[in-house]
């Protein structure tokens, strides 16, 4: 209770002095504050300078694809002389991007990268947005929910053209038809059971 209270206040303190922010306390123990993208880049410095919210541990997405602004961005923040964390969420849609907060931790350009080559959302600012996790050549982003599980395209190596080959995803084999239906429906006999009606056979012969 002494925490959660600790925690309320804290995110009162930052609500108040951050406009247009709202701040929650999630699973009895994770203040979690939500930003508008507009000032983000001041409220990042203003959590880090007045907050002593020093480290920037995480940066990742979300996909909500029944929302208008379906992606978040999550940062993940530390203080070491408070012992405490903050989770900062900030709501975008496929079009819109998300100020770089590579000014306030340069650390962030990795993980900038990274979001952007899973989820697509595009860092304004950040001058190095490249592929992180994927090839170069592919297409898409996998981690939005709409992403094809086979993907768009395999990858091989030609041993004639002695080069790697992209092309178009080609499935090994013809789909099944599954009936749902449980495997012990329609049998007389279940494995192990056929003993049983071997000495009721011979029983009855005798």
């Amino acid at each position: 209770m002494v925490e959660n209270a600790i925690l309320a206040e804290l995110g009162e303190t930052v609500q108040a002095a951050l406009p247009g922010s709202r701040t929650t306390i999630e699973r009895g123990a994770e203040l979690v504050l939500t930003l508008p993208r507009e000032g983000l880049v001041a409220a990042m410095r203003r959590l880090r300078d007045e907050f002593h919210f020093e480290q920037l541990m995480d940066l990742c997405g979300t996909d909500w694809p029944n929302r208008p602004l379906r992606f978040e961005v999550v940062y993940n923040l530390l203080s070491l002389t408070q012992n405490r964390r903050i989770r900062v969420v900030v709501a975008t849609d496929a079009a819109t991007p998300v100020p770089s907060i590579v000014s306030v931790w340069p650390c962030a350009t990795w993980y900038e990268r990274e979001a952007w080559d899973m989820y697509g959302v595009v860092f304004e600012g950040q001058t190095d947005l490249r592929r992180l996790l994927t090839d170069y050549g592919f297409e898409g982003h996998p981690l939005r929910k709409d992403f094809p599980l086979t993907g768009h395209v395999e990858v091989r190596w030609d041993e004639e053209r002695k080069q790697v080959v992209y092309e178009p995803v080609k499935l090994q084999q013809d789909w099944r038809n599954f009936d749902f239906l449980s495997p012990w429906e329609g049998m007389t006999t279940l494995p192990g059971d056929e003993k049983v009606h071997l000495n009721r056979i011979e029983g009855g012969k005798a």
